[in-house]
């Protein structure tokens, strides 16, 4: 749920970000997207819709996954599409916690979404992986692969299992039949660092997912290390950042781990990070289908190298020397090496004695000053009988390429950042959404969509509906409740007023909630205000999501299937609520936490409706 604020933004701030992602020869280039497969369960930092909220159900239209890929492929028609599911929807596993039981069912479900890329948005999808970080099922993989190709999805390719070599590459040796549906074995966060059996295989080897890291110069630093190194120390031909665009509240898990940052729609504000730059000294002089030489790539005063063809002639050299304390990844931990500045002669034979020039691009991260000098193109070296030789400094990027189409490109700056709007409604009332959630609710369990109660002549025809009625098969530990956060963290003082629907007979709750102090993968441990009503006529005041901490309890006489206003005033110590514009309960006395998001959400996973939402 990475990309969440970046749908809100408005043009021309929103296709200037998506540029610098993936328009060649512009910025990052990238020449791999991989997107989740949304489950409606949380997923590091929030919850992405599924295409089956239920069995009968199918909608190729939610959510924001769609959108990313056509852009990313409007720009770049050659970027490789990669689905990957973190969690499934509860029908799946028939109330049990697991994917496995009903492997039909659930290779019918992803094979679903790959077709329906096809049939609505006209996406072929290149990979498919089997879930995010969790157990793979060999009878599952092979069950995928047969269902793909009696669809004729012959040419998607198998990616297993996004989580460590082991063990699904002992399993690939000693299942020949494993071994021959499974394309690509992806590991994360490997270290640089590859096992026996994998190698082995004789398969292709991926970091399917890596970096995670703050996106400053260290961030970067660790970016180029692993670029290089994931080849040189470990034969991996691939490396996916997790995550392309820090668009979502930074005070979520992992906040601003993405390769730039855009986390203001309501602003247009968004940065170009140094990470950008670093990614560019490879993709823009690469492409899928080029090899990497066989070469040792350790340069002798520390850092590496890497050289790559497309087999025609053209040659691309990328150089690192990152230290150690610069080039820290978030995990795994990083043995001690050390860097020097060096000379290095490198020497070019075969078809490549020809070689006369090389253009070089050159980034040098700057720690004393900040002033950092990134992906700027310096004067063509001589080749002179097959060999040139270049002075190293530490913390330098380097690449050295027979290609001329690189380019730094910069769209006019963005403008200043502001905070999220004091004073925020959305009445919900648009007709043709073009996006199924409304702008800056981020759904941290649950999913929250936009409805037209068709039913309904009066003022609520247009409403925010809570649509997950079933808990999924979780990645983390989801809340027992559903819940949706929006607004600034550092809120202290609000006034939150929503109108609220019910559907849920008797046992059914919502709520509207400020000071909201966690989400994302920390959901379940959610303190605040929150002022619940249920369908029962009873209300509530507690100070958590879970519902532990009761502040204030007694009667409102609100009943399921009508319209009610509730409206929660936060100031200093003090919370009092109001139920259809009439005190209900007041000077209830709030300590911790001290500032927050606003949210809403429900009791279970039941169906409600909202409107009219309004913070001030």
């Amino acid at each position: 749920a990475t990309s969440r604020l970046l749908v809100n933004y408005q043009e021309p701030y929103r296709s200037q970000i998506l540029d610098y992602l993936f328009k060649p020869n512009f910025g990052a280039s990238l020449h791999i997207l991989k997107v989740e497969i949304g489950g409606d369960a949380q997923s590091t930092d929030g919850t992405e819709p599924s295409h089956m909220h239920y069995e009968n159900d199918e909608n190729y239209f939610r959510g924001y996954e769609w959108w990313l890929m056509k852009e990313a492929k409007k720009r770049n028609p050659k970027i490789k599409l990669i689905g990957l599911p973190w969690a499934f929807p509860g029908w799946i596993g028939k109330g049990e916690n697991w994917p496995y039981d009903y492997p039909d069912i659930t290779a019918y479900y992803i094979v679903s979404w790959i077709l329906g890329a096809k049939q609505y948005h006209d996406l072929d999808i290149d990979y498919v992986g089997i879930w995010n970080e969790r157990a793979f099922s060999s009878k599952y993989i092979k069950l995928l692969r047969y269902t793909l190709d009696k669809h004729g999805l012959e040419q998607v390719r198998i990616i297993a299992s996004d989580r460590l070599w082991e063990p699904i590459s002992f399993v690939m040796m000693i299942d020949s039949e494993l071994h021959g549906v499974v394309d690509v074995i992806g590991a994360h966060y490997p270290g640089t660092k590859t096992v026996p059996n994998a190698l082995l295989t004789g398969k292709k080897l991926w970091s399917s997912e890596d970096y995670s890291t703050f996106n400053d110069d260290v961030g970067a630093g660790c970016w180029a290390r692993i670029l290089n190194q994931n080849y040189v120390n470990g034969n991996m031909t691939s490396t996916i950042a997790w995550n392309l665009v820090a668009s979502y509240y930074e005070e979520l898990p992992f906040g601003r781990c993405g390769l730039m940052t855009a986390q203001e729609p309501w602003s247009g504000h968004y940065k170009v990070e140094s990470p950008i730059w670093i990614t560019a000294h490879t993709t823009q002089f690469t492409q899928p289908g080029w090899s990497y030489l066989q070469v040792d790539g350790h340069l002798e005063g520390g850092g590496s190298f890497v050289a790559l063809t497309d087999g025609l002639g053209n040659l691309t050299i990328i150089i690192e020397t990152m230290s150690h304390n610069h080039s820290k990844c978030i995990r795994p931990p990083l043995p001690n090496f050390s860097v020097i500045p060096q000379r290095a002669t490198f020497y070019l034979g075969g078809s490549f004695c020809m070689v006369e020039t090389l253009q070089v691009w050159h980034s040098r991260l700057d720690f004393e000053s900040g002033n950092s000098s990134l992906f700027q193109q310096l004067h063509p070296i001589n080749v002179w009988k097959g060999r040139f030789s270049l002075d190293l400094n530490v913390d330098e990027v380097y690449t050295l390429t027979t290609l001329k189409t690189g380019r730094k490109c910069a769209s006019p700056e963005p403008p200043p950042p502001q905070p999220f709007p004091s004073n925020y409604k959305d009445d919900f009332n648009i007709g043709n959404p073009p996006f199924s959630e409304a702008p800056n609710f981020a759904d941290q369990t649950g999913v929250f969509e936009y409805f037209i109660n068709a039913s309904d002549p009066g003022d609520h025809v247009f409403t925010l509906r809570q649509v997950v009625v079933q808990r999924p098969i979780t990645w983390v530990s989801d809340a027992d409740q559903t819940i949706s956060v929006i607004g600034n963290f550092k809120w202290v003082n609000m006034t939150v007023t929503c109108d609220i629907y019910m559907e849920k007979p008797r046992d059914g709750g919502v709520f509207i909630a400020g000071r909201v102090d966690n989400g994302g993968i920390y959901v379940r441990n959610s303190k605040g205000v929150f002022f619940w009503v249920f369908a029962d006529g009873t209300y509530r005041v507690t100070g958590d999501l879970a519902g532990k901490k009761i502040l204030m309890k007694g009667l409102a006489g609100v009943r399921d299937n009508a319209w009610h206003t509730l409206t929660l005033n936060i100031q200093g110590n003090s919370a009092s609520g109001l139920l259809n514009g009439y005190p209900l309960w007041e000077n209830v006395t709030v300590s911790n936490p001290g500032n927050g998001w606003a949210a809403l959400g429900t009791r279970s996973f039941e169906l409600a409706q909202f409107d009219n939402f309004h913070i001030e």
